[in-house]
């Protein structure tokens, strides 16, 4: 026969209320790890289309090679803080792989003082900004904004086959950019002003 040991525990309400306690913190902490993961998950979905126009620079044919290569070429001007951008690089990326064997695809980052002679050249004052090539490698015509797919197709199978761009001139939504340059104060005395100075 068993007899219970005076320094056994008893039930007490103490005990009850603690195991309640521990109970509400696990609910707690385990609905907090999936708060937390469903954030991740939907902050790694947000960065997708970001390393989306990342690969496409990476892969996208450097600019003397496109307007020398006798290939007609799309030039576009981007960053990736551009929502525009953003939501057209998929689209772009599906048809660099349809047009790649026809058509340079160049990618020029505004964020980058090395394009800035091109920024000038182009008047590129709103992103994503496309300029399109002929086989010479002159600049025949441009388009602003975001763009539909249907539009670019169209733009980009008329530059494959030689025809006039039928979307020139095209303004769809941008995102706002301004080049980093100044222009110098009149009348300085300083010699090693001359014209528009680029900032750092």
């Amino acid at each position: 026969m068993t007899t219970k040991s005076p320094l056994s525990p008893l039930p007490s309400p103490e005990n009850s209320e603690s195991t309640v306690g521990r109970r509400l913190r696990n609910l707690l902490v385990v609905l907090a790890a999936i708060a937390l993961t469903v954030a991740l998950l939907f902050g790694i979905r947000t960065q997708t289309d970001t390393s989306t126009l990342t690969t496409l620079a990476e892969n996208s044919t450097p600019l003397e090679v496109a307007l020398s290569n006798g290939k007609p070429t799309l030039m576009e001007f981007y960053a990736n803080w551009c929502v525009s951008c953003q939501a057209m690089a998929k689209d772009m990326g599906e048809l660099e792989q349809q047009y790649t064997d026809k058509v340079n695809f160049v990618m020029l980052n505004v964020d980058n003082n090395k394009w800035l002679p091109e920024i000038e050249r182009y008047r590129v004052d709103g992103i994503p900004h496309f300029v399109f090539f002929g086989n010479n490698g002159e600049a025949i015509a441009q388009s602003i904004g975001e763009q539909p797919r249907t539009i670019m197709a169209a733009n980009l199978e008329a530059l494959a086959t030689g025809n006039p761009v039928p979307h020139a001139r095209k303004t769809g939504q941008i995102s706002k950019f301004n080049a980093p340059v100044k222009s110098a104060k009149a009348g300085s005395d300083d010699p090693r002003l001359h014209g528009a100075q680029v900032v750092n």
